[in-house]
């Protein structure tokens, strides 16, 4: 699902922003979350995956502590507007509860095509803290 999500985006934005390779993510994933280091929610329906979300804890002194971040979130169009997404984002909010989080966070582009993600996450309770993600390819 993290390739549908990368498609999504790319295609959303018409730019080929992200490389994804298949197996490379896989045995990433699995090396991070045995390290403990990243954590994947999977939701399914009938046995069926239908979406996930996966955090990692951060470190920043402007959150006045230890926060998680969300860096893929992603459910399957079929099953958006169905209360997937919101269940994630309850388990995630949990799992940060237990692990003594001061906050989570997401970013979503600033672009008019993520109106409507922006729009669930303030649903979902997140309030705009400022700022765009920029990155550099090292």
């Amino acid at each position: 699902m993290v390739g549908e999500l990368l498609h999504d985006i790319m295609a959303a934005v018409n730019d080929k922003s992200f490389g994804f390779d298949h197996a490379d993510t896989v045995d990433r994933a699995r090396a991070w979350m045995k390290e403990g280091l990243y954590t994947v929610l999977l939701a399914q329906l009938d046995s069926k995956p239908v979406g996930f979300l996966s955090l990692y804890e951060s470190y920043a002194l402007y959150t006045e502590g230890v926060y998680g971040t969300i860096p893929e979130f992603y459910v399957r169009s079929a099953y958006r507007s169905q209360r997937v997404g919101s269940a994630l984002l309850n388990e995630a909010k949990a799992i940060g509860h237990q692990r003594e989080w001061k906050r989570l966070e997401v970013t979503t582009p600033p672009l008019p095509q993520f109106d409507r993600t922006l729009s669930f996450y303030q649903r979902n309770g997140f309030t705009i803290s400022g700022g765009r993600k920029l990155k550099l390819n090292l």
